[in-house]
């Protein structure tokens, strides 16, 4: 039998920031996987989106690895072989993503592979998820947070990001504010975004401000970012986020 799995990928803009997502369908449970890229392409996030979900298994595996990338599942079950004729050259030219490519090539000829296109954002809930996942990695990479695979490791990678969201919205004794878009309610998705204050103590204000410089952004665009990956952990992902930290830390 084989397992299904969902794998994503993609960039905003392109180039630029990526996330790749997996949703592995394993009857014992289900697996996510995510992660990012601060720069990078979405091709190459579809590519390692795929990747990354074929490393999960051992060789001789047997999988149905549903994409919605033509890009990714045509590689594989088209041009791959007239590539490798050519040594990893197409008819204008060497091949894109080669490192990708190769890496893909050598994980799928040791597998059992299925390979599904499926209609991004179509409905099918598998891919949904991982498209979720995918913008959970981008946004984890703009905060410089690297490497994710299950929900308990994806938690606590993020604890960076979750303790500054966390004080963002419990410290109400602030000595500084800084305004974040709120996000619109049905009857005003047609309306611009506006923007509400949220008070932020000085010495959070500061240390935002650095860790925006690193990651080469605004204070405001990492705030907001931290703010939604919080959402996306819930307070049960967050407290996770916390023992990790602290068990690390010991």
């Amino acid at each position: 039998m084989r397992t299904i799995v969902y794998a994503d990928g993609g960039c905003d803009p392109n180039p630029g920031p990526g996330g790749w997502g997996v949703v592995i369908q394993d009857p014992a449970g289900t697996v996510e996987l995510c992660g990012g890229e601060r720069a990078t392409t979405n091709n190459r996030m579809e590519l390692t989106a795929a990747i990354s979900a074929l490393e999960h298994f051992p060789a001789g595996a047997q999988i149905e690895m549903r994409c919605d990338s033509q890009y990714v599942v045509k590689s594989v079950t088209e041009w791959m072989r007239g590539w490798k004729a050519r040594g990893w050259r197409t008819a204008t030219g060497p091949v894109k993503n080669i490192d990708l490519m190769q890496r893909l090539d050598a994980l799928a000829a040791a597998r059992d592979i299925c390979w599904t296109w499926v209609r991004g954002h179509a409905g099918e809930a598998g891919n949904e998820r991982a498209d979720r996942l995918a913008a959970q990695g981008r946004r984890e990479a703009l905060l410089g947070i690297t490497g994710t695979s299950s929900a308990a490791t994806t938690a606590a990678s993020a604890a960076a990001s979750s303790s500054v969201a966390a004080s963002a919205t419990s410290e109400a004794s602030a000595s500084a504010t800084m305004p974040v878009s709120a996000p619109p309610s049905s009857a005003q998705a047609k309306v611009e975004a506006k923007t509400s204050p949220v008070q932020l103590p000085s010495d959070l204000v500061g240390a935002l401000s650095r860790a925006a410089a690193r990651a080469d952004t605004t204070p405001q665009a990492l705030l907001e970012e931290a703010v939604r990956l919080a959402l996306d952990l819930g307070p049960a992902g967050i407290a996770r986020v916390r023992a990790e930290c602290s068990r690390k830390a010991s």
